[in-house]
């Protein structure tokens, strides 16, 4: 399992490692011109001995072979014709052209410089040991070494102090959003992506509190839905066990048992409308924007009205309106918004004549459905969208869910649905859909 470490910590190693980076290029070069610093400075020593040497050749060569040098130091003069030594110190140097050299003698390497010496026609090389310059670069490059050291150490440091400053808008912003704090934007941290988070978290919160609400309205919805539709589907669920056990246990004569049957087909005819509308409802629920497709309302219209005539000899149905002018709308919803208006008219209205329009009123399209039947009440008139609502006047034989479907319709549409007082004499029933015809 990979280890989890803090947003502070990932600060001061980044901080540490960054500063590791640039102490040591920065090292590494200074640590080069030190040691070309240093022998630069020995062989300027060297020259410089070399000569103050040239210029007393002489007698500095009486006494070269007496010197004992011990390593410390070593001179050699050489002719130049044919690179004979005349004299030299007991540390014998080689022969070497004019200029700064390394050379090993034996197993100690030394710094030589050599330089002409024009009187006596000759050359004269002078060096001390390579360790001189060398030791002195080592200390200062150890001394380097602790420098970048403490300057990373230092650096981390700073990191996790700074760093801590700097992420201490994010963890407020943790604690914020694990208190489901909803007001997490108002709060400027002065920290750019800090804000921009805290923002995106509020809006995230938000969503999700308006998606939980949603849901549970919804579920309160479906609570409420279910026990209302387990009342309605019980009285007839009911009465038909009733029915079923008369049947089952007495000898009805045959008008009798005619009749009970006959109530059993009507009865069971209300379960099939209730769960049939159930469905509609449920598919209705369902829809979404890729089932809107450009729809006549007017061709809708003329088809309802075609089947109300053939289901109900003798009803009058008439379309008013212009065809060919389409609207957005779901096409199995306009249509069951006329079905539903046609057989609320005729089963609860006892409507002979229906009248079906359809107009555009400024940016909306109205359906309106006007009847020649009793009607509905004032007081009744919005009580009757609701589920398992009936009218005082209405049939028991149907679900009570028809006029539902037509709210429920209305509203996917992005519009209302109302009733009021028909020029017929009955009922008229609006529809108002968003988007004009055509």
């Amino acid at each position: 399992m990979s280890q989890r470490f803090s947003l502070r910590a990932r600060v001061a190693a980044a901080t540490a490692l960054g500063t590791t980076l640039v102490v040591g290029v920065l090292g590494v070069l200074v640590a080069i011109e030190i040691a070309r610093n240093n022998l630069a400075q020995l062989d300027r020593r060297l020259d410089t001995a070399a000569q103050v040497l040239v210029a007393n050749a002489g007698t500095a060569g009486l006494f070269l072979p007496a010197l004992g040098d011990a390593g410390a130091f070593a001179v050699t003069i050489r002719a130049d014709k044919d690179g004979r030594v005349r004299t030299s110190t007991p540390t014998q140097l080689p022969e070497l052209d004019p200029g700064a050299h390394t050379v090993t003698v034996g197993d100690v390497r030394y710094r030589a410089v050599t330089a002409p010496i024009e009187a006596t026609r000759a050359r004269m090389s002078v060096a001390v040991p390579y360790a001189e310059a060398q030791d002195i670069t080592t200390t200062q490059h150890r001394q380097l070494a602790v420098a970048g050291l403490c300057a990373i150490a230092v650096a981390t440091a700073l990191g996790w102090v700074f760093g801590g400053r700097a992420v201490r808008p994010l963890v407020d912003l943790t604690g914020r959003i694990a208190a489901r704090d909803p007001d997490l934007a108002p709060r400027r941290s002065g920290i750019r992506e800090a804000d921009e988070l805290a923002s995106a978290a509020g809006s995230m919160l938000a969503d999700v509190a308006h998606a939980q609400a949603a849901t549970d309205a919804a579920l309160a919805t479906a609570r409420d839905f279910a026990a209302a539709a387990a009342h309605e589907l019980r009285t007839p669920l009911t009465a038909m066990r009733t029915d079923l056990e008369v049947l089952s246990t007495h000898d009805l004569a045959a008008g009798d048992r005619t009749e009970i049957l006959g109530d059993l087909i009507r009865t069971q005819g209300r379960v099939e409308s209730t769960l049939d509308d159930l469905e509609r409802l449920a598919r209705g629920d369902l829809s979404n924007a890729a089932d809107f497709v450009d729809t006549d309302p007017v061709e809708i219209c003329d088809a309802a009205a075609a089947d109300a005539r053939g289901r109900h000899p003798g009803l009058v149905v008439d379309v008013d309106g212009e065809p060919g002018r389409p609207v957005r709308a779901l096409p199995g919803g306009l249509r069951l918004v006329v079905d539903n208006a046609i057989a609320n008219a005729v089963r609860h209205g006892d409507a002979h004549r229906i009248r079906l329009a359809v107009a555009a009123d400024g940016p909306d399209t109205v359906l309106t459905v006007d009847d020649d039947g009793t009607g509905v009440p004032p007081g009744e008139r919005e009580v009757v969208f609701e589920r398992f609502r009936r009218g005082a006047g209405a049939s028991r034989t149907g679900s009570g869910l028809g006029l539902t479907l037509v709210a429920q319709q209305a509203a996917l549409h992005g519009g209302t649905a109302r009733l009021e007082g028909s020029p017929l004499g009955g009922a008229r029933l609006t529809v108002r859909i968003a988007g004009s015809v055509g």
